[in-house]
């Protein structure tokens, strides 16, 4: 299949850092069809061996062994290309149009690695310049909007250009190998069907937390924060895997469309629950490891007053059958105790008790995302071996279950942004957010933004190296549980 694989935004972080590394892997692997061409475009004047040269050297900061040789990276190198393209200037496109019509190629991808500010005109410019035929596909990376206007308005503006088929909306996290195995988890073994529901679940929690704060991207976070950073897209995909009926197949409008019911089950916000349902914090000046740590207000490119979160808790349920009743925790954050990414299913306890068991402990199944990659199915068996007292109970002992999915099928799996961009040049939409889907998102998340908005405390301070705030913690404790880790 011969394609040609264009990158906006061609010189800039995302293509260096995530994206050429993963198309690096999928060619060496073997999985990058031939006869292709990867085309970085920037305002920067540089010719085709600058380019190379350029992602060359960025390649020296990949970590480990996916770092390429030079023998791979000359071949590699083979497939990319450039132009230089000022996005406001109508006749550069032409000039694209140009390099792309050398060749025809049967598939061509756009991928709009820029600020979602340009999306609107580069796709009129694209239409103006005659690139949007049916070979074409476009690639939108997050976070689409700012709000639920915006996200409709730039939205519209595809719509009036590309057709919906040919719109891949990407996040990163669909790709994730973790989260490819929870659907194979649910939906290809009968096990835990019968236990997926309200009779049988106390309660889910779903935790993104990062060590690191913002970086260099001060300025880009300060006008997002961690709401629309990860909740609107990341965590709220991952309730809905977690939440939503079995598809009728595997075909990407039946389970969008069942993720879809989730988003429009999630119970409306209220005063009295934006209040007590939702917390948001701030991480202050810290110490890890005997290094001192800057407040986020201290960061580059934020403000000194900045009442931007970088912390984010919520409850939140899913009024259906399935789950009504049953509260679902989203906790997501920068400089935290750990890089971890998980969910976790607490289970009910036993409905008539005939051994005990240790105070607070419960039947769970912990799905872990990132840094590990595995399932962990806690249990309770009988491990004491001391005489036990004539009329006593017996005591049972904690036990787990642990598939480590890196140990099971190796630690070079396809890694996210590979997956999703063969996904791509194969015309595969499963992994990718319907434009209703990701309204319905922003649906939901807006009313919090308007809430913070007429708010005068501002996010809460928590210390660099915990779990973030203390009032996240009295929130789940209200309705008698703990995060996984206090337990």
């Amino acid at each position: 299949m011969s394609f040609d694989l264009v990158f906006f935004g061609g010189t800039g972080d995302l293509v260096w850092r995530k994206l050429m590394p993963a198309l690096f892997q999928a060619f060496r692997h073997g999985s990058l069809p031939e006869g292709g061409r990867i085309i970085g475009v920037a305002r920067d004047d540089l010719s085709d061996a600058q380019y190379r040269a350029l992602i060359q050297s960025r390649f020296a900061e990949v970590e480990g062994a996916k770092r390429p040789s030079a023998e791979e990276f000359a071949r590699f190198a083979e497939l990319l290309h450039y132009v230089r393209v000022d996005l406001s200037n109508p006749a550069d496109y032409g000039r694209l149009a140009e390099r792309l019509r050398e060749r025809n190629a049967e598939t061509v991808v756009m991928y709009l690695a820029t600020a979602p500010a340009l999306f609107t005109t580069v796709c009129e410019e694209l239409a103006a310049a005659g690139l949007n035929t049916p070979q074409t596909r476009i690639v939108l990376e997050k976070p689409l909007g700012h709000d639920l206007a915006s996200n409709r308005a730039i939205n519209a503006s595809v719509r009036q250009v590309f057709e919906e088929r040919q719109v891949f909306r990407i996040d990163h996290y669909l790709g994730k190998p973790a989260v490819q195995n929870l659907f194979a988890l649910r939906f290809g073994n009968a096990l835990f069907e019968p236990l997926w529901r309200r009779e049988t679940i106390a309660n889910i929690q779903i935790t993104i937390a990062e060590e690191l704060g913002v970086e260099k991207r001060g300025a880009f976070y300060e006008s997002t924060g961690a709401l629309r950073d990860m909740v609107q897209n990341h965590a709220l995909q991952l309730l809905c895997a977690i939440g939503m009926e079995p598809p009728i197949n595997a075909h990407a409008d039946a389970i969008r469309d069942e993720k879809l019911k989730v988003l429009r089950s999630l119970k409306a916000w209220t005063p009295e629950t934006l209040s007590q349902h939702v917390v948001r914090g701030q991480y202050a000046a810290g110490g890890v490891n005997g290094r001192s740590m800057p407040a986020y207000r201290e960061e580059k490119g934020v403000s000194p007053t900045s009442r931007t979160e970088t912390f984010v808790a919520l409850r939140t349920e899913i009024a259906n059958w399935r789950w009504a009743g049953v509260p679902f925790y989203i906790r997501t954050g920068k400089r935290l105790a750990a890089r971890e990414a998980h969910i976790v299913v607490n289970f009910r306890p036993t409905p008539h008790a005939i051994f005990q068991t240790p105070r607070g402990a419960a039947n769970q199944l912990a799905i872990h995302l990132q840094p590990k990659d595995g399932l962990e199915l806690h249990l309770f068996a009988e491990g004491q071996h001391q005489r036990q007292a004539r009329g006593t109970a017996q005591m049972l002992s904690p036990a787990h279950l642990d598939l480590d999915f890196d140990k099971r099928f190796g630690t070079e799996r396809v890694g996210a942004y590979e997956r999703l961009l063969l996904d791509v040049l194969d015309d595969r939409l499963n992994l990718f957010v319907r434009s209703d889907e990701q309204e319905e998102a922003w649906r939901w998340v807006e009313p919090i933004l308007d809430h913070w908005a007429r708010d005068t405390e501002g996010p809460r301070p928590y210390a660099t190296g915990t779990w973030g705030p203390s009032a996240a913690s009295a929130m789940i404790a209200r309705d008698g549980f703990c995060w996984s880790e206090e337990a």
